[in-house]
């Protein structure tokens, strides 16, 4: 489908690539989006994106409750005297997470009030909220959802401790009913995967005809092969950006523990930190594996690609996925791929175990063996890393996935035109 220049307004309501895979998304896309000749601006909320040069942010500042630097703070008399922010404190107060909603709102706020800007398609990045539905009066809404978030409160429910977690799980995802209504009345909802699709369809209800896959790309400038750097024997990798048990690391961990006695020389560095109420660290040293188990925090990509191109192995546990930005990565970097079938992951790696070896979910003796056996087969470990490669070139460019949303973009718009 062919057409001139868009104006693009994409919508995060957290950009910051810090923030985890939406906001590594917000950055490539725009930028792709640009490349091929279109205008996008970028609304997002704290913490703000890193843009590339052409592609303007316009804030929209929430009351930023959960920035670790000042979390759960107390927000000013005049700060509480606007609706919307005192709705976002008070839900806040009683364990909810309000922020993608209220976020929809300060956009559709900001369009009745007479923003200058003016476009032709917009694009939310998975706040979902009821403001959404006010803009689509005006023009075609489309939305990115990675994956159905169902899933993670599903998982995290039957990881609670006890009937006090439970319910302030039910609390923390009291957006979701919310985000469920207003995804079936948008024009088109974006997604990363098949799996993630079927999953959409069977989990919010959103129709077949309004659903496209549209899969991620991988930032090839930064995760490429670096054959300056010695990869380190018996050295694994993994990415922990968010510590809950939709990522499978406590099956990692039972893995390093099965292998430990065989092979003393393995150690795993974790992109990412322990959260600081889920137990990961004191599981780490209750395992007995604090000497060979390294925590990075926070680290740019740059450094991410660097560790990539040490390790040998990269392990991938989720329990699910909608498309899987780690294994895509590591791939790019030519490194081996152990991964679980959570999801679309397979969709990633490939099902023919070219790039990588596959594994049922939530079976740390499986990660053992796919681990063990790969580490035994060098030469296999090199046929595997210039597959992913290869395969990441061929399916998962971010100029790729920019034509393909540029296509469900015209799509819509020329839909809302011919019902006009």
């Amino acid at each position: 489908m062919t057409g001139g220049p868009l104006r693009i307004c994409l919508l995060t309501y957290r950009g910051n690539p810090s923030s985890g895979g939406q906001g590594v998304y917000v950055r490539l896309l725009s930028e792709a989006l640009r490349d091929l000749g279109h205008h996008v601006d970028v609304w997002s909320g704290q913490p703000y994106p890193e843009l590339v040069d052409g592609v303007d942010l316009v804030k929209v500042p929430s009351l930023d409750l959960w920035n670790e630097q000042h979390l759960f703070r107390t927000p000013s008399l005049r700060e509480l005297s606007d609706p919307i922010n005192f709705s976002e404190y008070a839900r806040t107060r009683f364990g909810a997470f309000p922020e993608p909603l209220t976020f929809s709102d300060r956009v559709a706020r900001s369009f009745r009030r007479g923003n200058p800007r003016r476009y032709d398609i917009v694009h939310d990045n998975q706040c979902l909220g009821p403001g959404l539905l006010r803009l689509r009066s005006q023009l075609p809404v489309v939305a990115t959802i990675h994956h159905p978030i169902t899933v993670d409160l599903r998982i995290a429910y039957q990881s609670a401790k006890d009937r006090t977690a439970r319910f302030g799980l039910r609390r923390w995802y009291s957006f979701l009913p919310t985000q469920l209504k207003v995804s079936q009345r948008l024009d088109r909802i974006l997604t990363v995967s098949e799996a993630s699709k079927h999953d959409l369809h069977r989990e919010y209800g959103v129709t077949h005809e309004r659903l496209r896959v549209v899969g991620n790309g991988i930032n090839l400038d930064v995760f490429k092969p670096m054959p300056e750097i010695e990869r380190q024997p018996a050295q694994l990798i993994t990415t922990l950006s968010s510590d809950s048990p939709l990522k499978g690391f406590r099956y990692l961990l039972e893995a390093m523990q099965l292998l430990r006695d065989k092979r003393p020389e393995l150690r795993l560095t974790v992109i990412g930190q322990p959260g600081r109420q889920t137990g990961t660290a004191e599981r780490v040293q209750e395992m007995g594996l604090s000497d060979i188990v390294h925590f990075t925090g926070r680290v740019p990509a740059e450094e991410i690609a660097k560790a990539y191109a040490r390790s040998t192995l990269a392990v991938v546990p989720s329990l699910y996925e909608g498309f899987g930005f780690p294994a895509g990565e590591a791939m790019a970097c030519e490194v081996p791929v152990v991964s679980s079938r959570g999801g679309a992951l397979p969709e990633v790696v490939g099902s023919d175990g070219l790039c990588g070896t596959l594994v049922e979910p939530r079976d740390g003796g499986a990660l053992a063996r796919a681990i063990d056996e790969l580490l035994d087969h060098p030469e296999r470990q090199r046929e595997m890393g210039r597959a992913g490669r290869q395969r990441v070139l061929e399916l998962f460019t971010w100029r790729r996935a920019a034509e393909r949303t540029v296509d469900v973009y015209r799509e819509a718009i020329a839909e809302r035109g011919a019902a006009c």
